[in-house]
């Protein structure tokens, strides 16, 4: 019998009580306690109690977190001396405060960064007619003007669209679909090549929406809201750590869940905060094994549903199809149901929970109990955060989610909810009750349907073909056209202010394709990756230094649905950093564009339609209406032409606030439960789907995903050994021989950086080290103690080394790489000394081209080259000092 000893949580948890000068929910759970060896440094410092002269502003925390906090900024003569968060009202469990996290509270400390980008550069053996590509990476860089700088650029282009038409330009980090500046310059050029992945989402950007498994038009509102999740008994949660990725107060609405009596099972292969706080019981899987443990989970409901009655047959039968032979879909062309398949009666392997744990490693005594736990007679709450799915062969796992919700008929009641969260809408389900406002004007659509996924962009420019799969971002079902592969020329990459280079998988695969292009641009505030491998950078704004805008709502697809932040413009921009909007106007006037296309509308203008077009819920919980009141003299104000209108918070209170925040309370008429309608009377409240229903079998899915041509998936949730997965650890096996790459690696959401930003910024890479996890009982196999630098390697040539963290909560077998370092590699070696968790992934699309970023396989070794040094003691990456 294998020693299970590891299984057991690590270590006993104090409750610790959530306080701390301003330092979110999420912040409380002091992660030095809870990782061995890889304590967080924090350290204690007074505070002066003098009060200064000055002014307080809503200063931008815009980064793609998901919390979207509030910000305080006091301004004294122009200078930013401190910050604070949301203290506009008492703080209370039913009313939170939009507190900003560890992050946000060191934003001045990026936004006036020494590493700043301060003037447009070009790299200096780089020229229009000899690109010299291969030094991209290594050249000297040399300071010019911004004339200079977008003469070049527009020359560029116009040779680019000369020599082989718009679709040789690719526009990276931007699309029509968000209306970026850069996109409708472009656009008005005659259009470019877009990019696209799945990046956040993994198999969950578009199962759902094409099996009913969405409300609104939205992942998140298949769970009910925060004050319903107290109902719940059980929460069963799969890949989910709110406290890292979020560091809002979506932590909040589960310690309220617990504190109202509910217990948590958590399905993970690390132990993290989130489940250490809520003293979860864990269920430690392997990565890219969550189809396996669920189809055993099935299988231990039916079997146990005899004794124990754990089907809700009534919900299945009158709500889904394609559970059973009795209840297919009319457009079915295979015949095959959900139940027999687990059962066995296709393949001759029935998905019991011994099957199942051979591949997952979860015991199948803890998979039955688990089923019996899930059963209809109890409450639950079955949650999944996106990670699961970041994963190949992920397409179906949304649906097989959806059908274990089903079987136990947790859907549209109090107490009962299935579904995935993302960010700030963590345990808050519901449609957003501050609706974000327009700024009134129109997309310039692109002229080009060429787009190519991200994962192929690297192939598109080396080998001059890709799969087209359709034209737009894959929110959308354009882009799940029937696959054809397409030629191309690509001349000319433009990279937004995005960092696709080191938030794309196979980062070294990224890096060989940057050196083939005539010509990259970049805008950046820091050297990443981006600007690192261009030609031209353009050193942009920050949104401190831009015009006053608006977070949260619905203007983003995973803001708080109960807020909205409206920010102020901070400080003039810095150096010679321009904004985005400015490049575009003096790029686009280079390209003979006229600038009452280019920016239609001032500034001023567009902020004010947005305050004028933004609507709230009003108490009835029905009713939409103005959420902002502006008067003659508001709009006189704002430098803008409009109508004075009625509205539920006058704008100067607004502007004073910072934040829209609606009251909520027990009993109000803002709650959600997901599915209730369709729950209570299917037939008259019919899914988005062509059966109406919930579809465990759908003929659509398997149709557009196979069309797609990257992988195959049944039209019904089935195992499918996947790229890169735990089977792909080993030689054989069939016999369990293990290979040389014996680990599996995860990518984890890390406190220090929200994705990639923030990783300079001095104070949080004090506190937060950037370690490699790896478990008590690999670390003793390979000789490796807790500080140690290790290299870790996958089987496509990519390596970083990083310090060890050796800690009882992580799976063995298991290697856990934070999310979001910016590369650095060295040139004897080749080996990233800062440890991007992309430079050990593979650049291999599968389904609707979904990425893999859970699903690697790596081994891991003790360093016998230069121990590496803290991140913090490392030299800050500035390509010219002052004076060059």
């Amino acid at each position: 019998m294998s020693n299970r000893s590891w299984l057991t949580k690590p270590m006993s948890l104090s409750r610790r009580s959530f306080v701390g000068a301003g330092l979110s929910l999420a912040s409380a759970v002091a992660a030095g306690d809870l990782l061995t060896g890889c304590s967080n440094a924090v350290v204690e410092t007074s505070s002066s109690t003098e009060v200064p002269t000055g002014e307080w502003k809503t200063g931008a925390c815009w980064h793609n977190c998901g919390g979207r906090c509030l910000n305080k900024v006091f301004v004294q003569d122009g200078v930013v001396i401190r910050q604070k968060t949301d203290d506009n009202h008492e703080d209370s469990p039913d009313w939170p405060q939009q507190r900003g996290c560890l992050r946000g509270r060191s934003q001045r400390k990026q936004v006036f960064a020494a590493d700043r980008l301060k003037y447009p550069m070009k790299r200096k053996h780089w020229q229009p007619d000899q690109p010299n590509g291969e030094l991209r990476g290594s050249d000297d860089w040399e300071r010019i003007s911004w004339d200079e700088a977008l003469d070049y650029i527009a020359d560029g282009l116009q040779s680019a669209k000369a020599s082989s038409g718009n679709r040789s330009i690719v526009l990276d980090g931007a699309d029509e679909s968000d209306n970026a500046v850069i996109a409708r310059t472009l656009g008005l050029f005659g259009g470019y090549t877009e990019t696209w992945n799945t990046n956040s989402f993994g198999g969950w950007i578009r199962t759902p929406f094409i099996i009913g498994f969405h409300h609104g038009g939205k992942w998140d509102q298949t769970v009910n809201d925060r004050f319903d999740l107290r109902n719940c008994e059980t929460i069963v949660m799969l890949s989910m750590n709110p406290s890292w990725s979020a560091l809002g107060s979506q932590t909040l609405n589960y310690w309220e869940a617990k504190k109202a009596g509910a217990n948590f099972i958590c399905i993970d292969p690390f132990y993290n905060d989130t489940y250490a706080l809520l003293d979860a019981k864990w269920l430690p899987v392997r990565p890219a094994t969550d189809t396996a443990f669920l189809l055993g989970l099935a299988y231990s409901m039916l079997d146990q549903d005899g004794d124990q009655h754990l089907i809700d047959w009534d919900f299945l039968n009158r709500c889904t199809v394609g559970f059973d032979s009795e209840h297919m879909p009319a457009d079915a062309k295979e015949n095959i149901n959900f139940k027999d398949y687990v059962l066995g009666a296709y393949d001759g392997v029935a998905k019991t929970p011994e099957w199942a744990e051979k591949i997952c490693g979860i015991p199948a005594a803890d998979i039955r109990q688990l089923a019996t736990q899930m059963g209809k007679d109890h409450k639950v709450a079955f949650i999944c955060g996106m990670a699961s799915a970041r994963t190949h062969n992920s397409d179906s796992l949304p649906q097989l989610i959806m059908t274990i919700g089903a079987m136990g008929g947790h859907m549209g009641k109090s107490g009962h909810m299935t579904g995935s969260t993302m960010h700030a809408t963590s345990g808050n389900g519901g449609p957003a009750l501050i609706q974000a406002g327009k700024d009134g004007v129109d997309a310039v659509p692109n002229l080009v349907d060429d787009s190519i996924n991200g994962q192929e962009l690297p192939k598109a420019i080396i080998e001059g073909k890709y799969t087209w799969t359709g034209k737009g971002a894959i929110y959308f079902d354009t882009q799940m056209q029937p696959g054809q592969e397409r030629d191309i020329d690509i001349k000319v990459v433009y990279h937004g202010r995005s960092a696709g280079m080191q938030t794309v998988d196979e980062t070294p695969l990224q890096i060989e394709a940057a050196k083939k292009p005539d010509m990259i641009v970049a805008h950046a505030q820091f050297f990443t990756a981006n600007a690192c491998y261009s030609d031209i950078v353009l050193p942009i704004t920050t949104e401190w230094e831009n015009h006053a805008a608006m977070t949260g709502g619905t203007l983003v697809h995973s803001s708080n649905r109960e807020m909205m932040v409206v920010y102020q413009n901070i400080v003039a921009p810095l150096y010679e950093a321009k904004s985005e909007g400015w490049i575009a106007v003096e790029l686009g006037k280079r390209l003979g564009l006229a600038e009452s296309d280019l920016a239609p509308i001032s500034e001023d203008q567009a902020f004010f339609n947005k305050l004028a077009s933004m609507k709230k819920i009003d108490s009835d919980g029905k009713t939409l209406v103005n959420a902002v009141k502006l008067t003659k003299q508001d709009i006189q104000n704002l430098g803008a032409e409009g109508n004075p209108q009625d509205g539920a918070l006058e704008w100067t209170e607004l502007e004073k606030a910072g934040v829209y925040q609606v009251k909520r309370q027990q009993g109000d008429n803002y709650g959600y439960i997901a599915f209730k309608d369709f729950r209570d009377d299917p037939d008259a409240n019919p899914l988005d789907t062509p059966s109406g229903k919930l579809e465990i079998y759908c003929q659509t899915l398997a149709d557009k995903i196979n069309g797609m041509g990257f992988s195959k998936i049944l039209p019904i949730p089935s195992y499918i050994e996947v790229e890169d997965g735990y089977t792909k650890t080993f030689d054989d096996w069939d016999s369990q021989v293990k290979g040389e790459f014996d680990k599996q690696m995860i990518c984890l959401k890390y406190p220090r950086r929200a994705h990639t930003v923030f990783d300079n910024v001095p104070w949080l890479r004090e506190a937060w080290a950037n370690p490699v996890f790896l478990s008590q009982q690999d670390a003793q196999e390979s000789n490796i103690s807790d500080g140690d630098t290790v290299l870790v390697s996958s089987p496509y040539g990519g390596k970083v080394i990083r310090k060890a963290c050796v800690t009882g909560r992580l799976r063995p077998g298991v290697v856990g790489v934070p999310h979001g370092a910016w590369p650095k590699f060295d040139e004897a070696t080749g080996i990233d000394v800062a440890g991007c968790d992309n430079t050990l992934t593979h650049a291999i699309p599968t389904g609707c081209g979904v990425s893999g970023f859970n699903s690697n396989i790596v081994k891991i070794e003790k360093y016998d080259g230069e121990q590496l040094v803290d991140d913090v003691q490392q030299a800050l990456r500035i390509p010219l000092k002052d004076g060059e």
